[in-house]
Order: C-alpha cells, then sequence, then structure tokens
C-alpha cells in the first residue's frame, strides 16, 4: 500500500463511504492534504488519527529513538552535544522530521515552518499534520535568516532581486527544508519565482552544509542563518527573524534526555555560546506554542 492514500483508498482502508471521507475532510477531522488537484492522506498519521480517538484504556506508544530529527539549527547541534543529553541529530529538513516524529522514528522534530496566512511559524502545520495525539511545541529560539555570501560580499549583493540578476550561481537546500519553504516564499513577496535564480546541482542537508558551499566556492550565495555566516567569516545580508521550535510528545519531553538538554539551554554557557553564534534571540526559550488536547 502506497504511504499516500486517495479519497477511495482511504475509504477502504478505513472501511467507511466516500462520501463520509470527504465529510471529514469538510470537518478538517482526518490528516490530509491537497496536491495537485486532489486529496491525499499519508497512512502513517491516518493509523495516527485512528490511534487518538479510541475509546477505553489506550495501549502505550512504543518508546521514540534518541534522535532530534527535522531542521538543522547551529545552537541546536552544539547544545545536543555538549549538554551530554545521548540525543542525536538527524536533519533531513521540518517536514520530514515531521513524518519521521509520526512514524515514531524520531523523539523530537526542530521546525521553523512558515505560514503566510498567519504570518506566524510551525503551529498551522503541526495542527494540519497531528504528527502525534500528544504533541507540544516547545520555542527553541528565534533565529535571523538571509543570504550567506562570499567574504567582503565581491558581488556587492543586497537582497533577492541582485541575485536574479546577476544571475549568481545558488546554494540551495532540500525541497522539504524549512529553508527551502520559506526562500520560496520571500521570493515570491519580492516578484520573483525559483525559475528566475540559477541553483547549483547540489543539494544542501544542513545550514552548514550551504555555508560550506559558498566558502568552497561552490555557490555565490545562498539562504541560511547568521550563526552560519559568522561561523565560517562570510558575509551576510538579513532578510527576516524567524521562531525555531521544537515539537515532541508530552511523555518524552519528562524523558531524562529531553530534560538535560532543556535543562543545559537555560545555563549561563548556553547564553554566551548563542550570542557568540550571533543572529540568536533566545528570551522565549521553552514557551509553549501549541499543546494538543
Amino acid at each position: 500500500m502506497h504511504d499516500y492514500l486517495t479519497t477511495r483508498e482511504v475509504a477502504d482502508y478505513l472501511r467507511i463511504k466516500e462520501r463520509r471521507v470527504y465529510e471529514l475532510v469538510r470537518q478538517r477531522a482526518i490528516p490530509c492534504s491537497r496536491v495537485t488537484g486532489k486529496w491525499l492522506f499519508p497512512r502513517a498519521l491516518v493509523d495516527q488519527w485512528v490511534v487518538a480517538n479510541l475509546e477505553g484504556e489506550r495501549p502505550a506508544r512504543e518508546p521514540a529513538p534518541p534522535v532530534i530529527a527535522g531542521s538543522h539549527d547551529p545552537l541546536l547541534e552544539w547544545a545536543a552535544k555538549e549538554s551530554g543529553c545521548g540525543l542525536a541529530l538527524l536533519p533531513g529538513g521540518s517536514l520530514d522530521g515531521l513524518q519521521r516524529l509520526a512514524d515514531g522514528a524520531a523523539r523530537v522534530a526542530g521546525l521553523h515552518l512558515f505560514d503566510p496566512d498567519s504570518g506566524g511559524f510551525n503551529v498551522p502545520a503541526v495542527r494540519k499534520r497531528a504528527a502525534l495525539p500528544d504533541a507540544v511545541l516547545l520555542e527553541w529560539a528565534w533565529r535571523r535568516q538571509g543570504l550567506v555570501l562570499p567574504a567582503g560580499n565581491p558581488d556587492g549583493v543586497a537582497g533577492l532581486a541582485d541575485l536574479a540578476r546577476l544571475k549568481l550561481p545558488v546554494a540551495r537546500r532540500q525541497a522539504e527544508s524549512g529553508s527551502g519553504l520559506l526562500l520560496s516564499h520571500l521570493l515570491g513577496e519580492a516578484g520573483l519565482g525559483e525559475g528566475d535564480l540559477v541553483f547549483v546541482e547540489e543539494t544542501a542537508r544542513s545550514e552548514m552544509d550551504l555555508g560550506l558551499a559558498i566558502l568552497e566556492g561552490r555557490g555565490r550565495a545562498g539562504f541560511a542563518v547568521e550563526a552560519v555566516a559568522r561561523t565560517l567569516k562570510l558575509d551576510f545580508v538579513p532578510l527576516m527573524w524567524e521562531r525555531f521550535d521544537l515539537l515532541m510528545g508530552r511523555r518524552d519531553y519528562f524523558e531524562p534526555s529531553v530534560q538535560a538538554l532543556m535543562g543545559f539551554a537555560r545555563s549561563d554557557d548556553f547564553a554566551v555560546r548563542a550570542r557568540r553564534l550571533g543572529g540568536y534571540d533566545i528570551a522565549g526559550l521553552g514557551t509553549v506554542h501549541d499543546n494538543a488536547p
């Protein structure tokens, strides 16, 4: 069976009529996504939805592996190592992190998904995808995103329009990353599309990988956080601030590994590191932005 079910397939899977499926879609009661004009239903999220609506005593969920999936963050990577929390990082993009959390393949997902309708971050995507029936969304930090450029900015880049005008080779992130999605949005606001830029063939799998592509001359520009540019002594043109959150199950929040990470994040060493990296605001660390019923 496919990972994404059509309306007819999900009706057969749940043993209900297609008409009932459309009613559930209209009520926004079942996890789904409209792609190329038709509704698709992620099978893993449909399974989670069924379990979340069980009556009577629910079976205990198998513990997820000690993995932080989702988007890459330099400050999070450093804190995971320094805290000794035992959580391994598996960066693959925000949407990938949501899916891994839903599949039970990760304990935590790092997210920075911009919602153009509300102007906010992460909450609409989390509620739409229902990655966990007991998910809690905690703020990690606000980060400054922008253009990472060679040292000295030899091309005189001041914004996205210059990348298109000068036809500079642009390093890119994977399509399912929050950075990739945010760049597409900012291009649209500037009256541009991805077709107006010249992207290099290589795909950077993390913020630091993108910075290294610029440092090593494999690209003349890229979209990443300020901390990467400062670490690699590259130039940076800021474009906007974004909120980076951690999504996990409520039970997982109390696991020793997560508690070790969050405890370390409240230390003086962590605050000093955030200032040195640059482009971070950690004043709201730990704020709960969404708490599933």
